[in-house]
Order: C-alpha cells, then structure tokens, then sequence
C-alpha cells in the first residue's frame, strides 16, 4: 500500500495545488479528470476561431499562487503573464450614470466623492478600514488554516484581539452593513455585489463579506492569454515534479476496505489502488453517490440542501457600441431586492437582472471591432430539475426570453451589441449540472447565508481514513484562490497524517526531504 500513489479527482483548481504540494514532498500523485484537460471551472469556450474565457475571469489574492509555486521552487511570474488592472470595474445604471471603481485608493475615493459628494468618499474611506481590519483578522486564523469551529476560530484570533471578533459582524447582513455605511442606494448596490461572488445573497450573506472589497484593493489581475493559462501553468509544473495525469477517465466509484479509502474504480471498470484518495469535486457529489455508496456519508447532507447560485452566460464575438466599456463591466438592475427575491424567494431567473460583462479584449482593444465577450446573469441552481415543482428547465424558449431581459437591460444602460447571434455559446444551469454532477448548477457550493455557513463547509478531512476533500465546495470557500488553498490544505492534513507512520518517515528521511 505504502508504493501506491496518491489519487486526485478532479483537475480543478484545488486539485491541482494539491498535487504540487504532495509530489513536493516526492509523493507519488495521479490526478483523475473526466474532462479532457485541467481547470474544472476555470473554462473556455470555443466560437468560431476564438476562445472565451467562460469561467473565472479574474484573479485576485495572488500571493495564495506566489506562495504555491515558490514552494515547490519555482516562480508564479515565469508561467505566466499577469497584468494588474487600474479600473477594476465600471458600473452602469438606467439613469446614465456610470462609475469606475479604480484600484489606486486615493483615486478611488476622489472618483467616489465626484459620483455621490465628499460624504461618501469618507464613508468608502471608512468602509475600506473596516474591510482591511476583517481581511486582517480571518487571513490566519481562517483562509489559510484549517476549518475551526466559532470558538475555535476565537482562540486562534487570540484573547488580546478578541475585540475585533465585533467587527467582523457575522450577525448582520451585508446589506444592512452597507445601508448604515453609504447613503447612496448605488454604492450599496455596488458593494452588496460581493456576496455574489460565493453565490450568496446580499440580503441573506453576512457583512463578513465585506472582506472582498481589500480583497480586490490589494490587487485585481489578468492572465494573459486568458484565465486557462493558469490552469495550464499549474499542470506543467505539477508534471515537472513528477504528477501524473489522466483526463478523459470517470472515477464511477470510491473502493474501501479495511475501513479506509483504498483504490478507485473507473467508468471502464479498471480499479486503481491508492494509499489516499482526494477528491476534487464539490462536496455534494459525495452525498448524492456519485462515488459509491460507502463514502456517501464523507460530507454533511445539508451541502445539498443550501444550494449557492447558478448562471446563465453567453460567449460570443459582438461589435459593442453607445456606452465605453472596460475589461469588467456591471450593468445593474433597478430593484436589487426584488432580483434576488427572484433567485433564493422564487428559484427563478429574475425578470429584471443584473447583467456582467467582460470585455476580453480590453483594455487596448481598438474600438468597433468584434471582441471577445462573455455575459452573465445570475441564476437558480435548479439545472436537476424537470420542471414538474415549478422550477425552470432552461430549454430554448426560456434562454431565448432571458436573452431578450439581458438585451433589454443593456439598451436601457445605453448598451447594443452588435454581431451574428450565430457566433455565440450559451450556457445554463443544466449544462453546469452535467459539469458538475449533484450540483444543480450551483457553482459555489453551498450558500454564505448566516453566520454559521463558512463554518459549516466541509473540511480537508473526512470521516472516511484516507479520504480528503478540496474544492470550491470546501473550507475556505469558493473562488480560484480559494480553491487554491482548499487543496494545500487538503495536501497538509494527508501528510500530516503520513508523517504520523513510521514508514513514510523512512521513505522521508531516505528521500532527504524530511528531517524531523
């Protein structure tokens, strides 16, 4: 058992860095991918001659990725060619007006204060302290260690910062945290985003969130070539150290005996052993059976049961026209409640949506020529359903009713897309269900909604020995470097477990990579 390699399903983003991090302790590593190469989320979409980025767009925190590729002895900016952006978003609304929320914070604050007046510049002055000192307070304690319980997080967080535990508002919704702070209804609109970005409702997600906003202040990048570039760098230096990979193969089920996960058995019916298995996929894929009914009880049943959201997105080639647009763009509805009364009161596309796009080709794309665009609309996770309760089944008169909403809310911000609707891909939530099994579409795991749900994430660990988890699904949450970190610290609790036998301190010490 002790020569049998290390098994990782699933090629995303987690497992990936997990990968790098236990073939860097010379682990023998196979990664499993039913599709035919890495990413998992991270996507492209093929129109006509050119490829979209269909998935993530951005990146954010790169010092999770810095950290990943020097310890495994490389460097981050020798794989790829990032480029930090000056405006990280422009902001559209029906009455006209626009605003660009800019990186630099000075900047950033003079922009406020020309949008909405110098009140409001001290009040997102103060909203960027407050969002700093949460940021501050969970990076340790939270992001990068292991899942921990309230109390637990208390004591990591310390008796002499025990005070900023009240900051962090865990109790109070986002939304309302924004409506004390701003006294423009389009800042909190702005800000209440965030919750968005783990699928969660502004209105129902705790002002924890508000973390994101120094997220993005320290830094908002493109990867050159597109987001899959990433992708592609993580699995060239995974090889480097020694990683397998085998894409195009479907694990059908998780084999235990002996009362640990021992071997998987592939869709073909070929059964590879394994000392431990991780499993890239979202947690809800466990509870549904997906990999056999011996590991169905891994994860807490409830993964299934506070479904994150889904989307809806369109990527094709179009000529944009009547607005100026940016890399990223938000074009936002006139009644955010109502929107999201839509996605998490009626499980439905919301009549009148938010819409996001980004210009791929930009900044520096000459202007009136067909570009490289990718739209998106939040959406219920209900891409499982038949549509016998009500719920949306997404077939082509729904799609094209929602493409009519999304045109109709971009005229009304002043924007045509001009181009064949035949150079354009769509994508549903059934289509991200077939992706991504068990899930519905759901694209975050499961919601952020009360205080209690990032604790209530699965962990790294599972009841089953020898079987670990990682993903967007996972603690610490979804995102690129989130997942990131979920599958470093699925890689720790693995070899913290090897370390605890005496033969892989053997195999260790005669490698020469550990002393202790």
């Amino acid at each position: 058992m002790e020569r049998d390699p290390i098994l990782i399903v699933g090629a995303g983003i987690g497992g990936l860095a997990c990968a790098i991090d236990l073939a860097g302790q010379g682990l023998p590593v196979i990664v499993i991918e039913r599709a035919a190469g890495p990413g998992g989320k991270m996507r492209e979409c093929q129109v006509g001659a050119r490829r979209i980025d269909s998935g993530p767009t951005v990146l954010t925190m790169r010092w999770v990725f810095d950290d990943l590729f020097c310890s495994a002895g490389s460097d981050l900016d020798h794989h790829v060619t990032l480029h930090p952006l000056d405006v990280l978003a422009r902001h559209f609304w029906e009455d006209g007006r626009r605003f660009d929320l800019l990186a630099d914070l000075g900047a950033a604050a003079d922009a406020v204060g020309r949008f909405a007046g110098m009140q409001e510049a001290a009040r997102f002055l103060s909203f960027c302290i407050q969002s700093r000192s949460v940021y501050q307070t969970l990076k340790g304690p939270f992001l990068t260690a292991a899942r921990a319980g309230p109390v637990a997080l208390a004591r990591r967080i310390g008796v002499t910062r025990l005070g900023r535990l009240a900051g962090l508002r865990p109790c109070e919704s986002l939304w309302n945290a924004l409506c004390a702070q701003f006294q423009d209804p389009r800042l909190r609109q702005l800000f209440g985003r965030y919750a968005t970005y783990c699928g969660s409702s502004p209105f129902r997600a705790p002002a924890t969130l508000m973390l994101i906003a120094h997220v993005e202040r320290e830094g908002v990048w493109i990867v050159e070539g597109g987001m899959q570039r990433l992708a592609d760098a993580l699995e060239r230096l995974g090889r480097t150290l020694g990683v397998g990979f085998r894409y195009d193969a479907e694990v059908s089920e998780i084999v235990v005996e002996g009362g640990r996960a021992a071997a998987v058995r592939m869709v073909s019916g070929e059964r590879i052993a394994a000392r431990a298995i991780v499993v890239n996929a979202d947690a809800a894929a466990l509870v549904a059976g997906c990999f056999g009914e011996p590991v169905r009880a891994a994860a807490p049943v409830d993964v299934t049961r506070h479904r994150s959201l889904s989307a809806i997105t369109w990527a094709r080639v179009a000529r944009p026209c009547g607005v100026p647009l940016t890399r990223h763009n938000v074009f936002f509805s006139g009644d955010y409640a109502a929107e999201f009364n839509d996605l998490f009161g009626h499980r439905r596309v919301p009549g009148d949506p938010t819409v996001y796009l980004c210009a791929q080709d930009r900044p520096g794309r000459a202007p009136g020529q067909g570009e490289r665009l990718l739209l998106l609309i939040n959406a219920p996770a209900t891409g499982d359903r038949d549509g016998g309760d009500g719920s949306q089944t997404f077939n082509e008169e729904e799609m094209s009713r929602c493409g009519d909403r999304v045109r109709t809310m971009l005229g009304r911000c002043g924007l045509q897309l001009e181009g064949d609707p035949r150079e354009m891909v769509v994508t549903t939530p059934r289509d991200f269900h077939r992706m991504f099994p068990a899930t519905g579409g759901a694209l975050y795991g499961r919601t952020t909604h009360g205080w209690r749900a990032s604790f209530q994430r699965p962990g790294a660990q599972t009841p089953v020995p020898g079987l670990y988890l990682a993903g967007g699904s996972t603690h610490p949450g979804a995102g690129v470097p989130m997942a990131a970190l979920s599958g470093r610290l699925a890689a720790g609790h693995l070899i913290e477990d090897l370390v605890s036998t005496r033969t892989f301190r053997k195999e260790a010490i005669a490698g020469g990579m550990w002393t202790g």
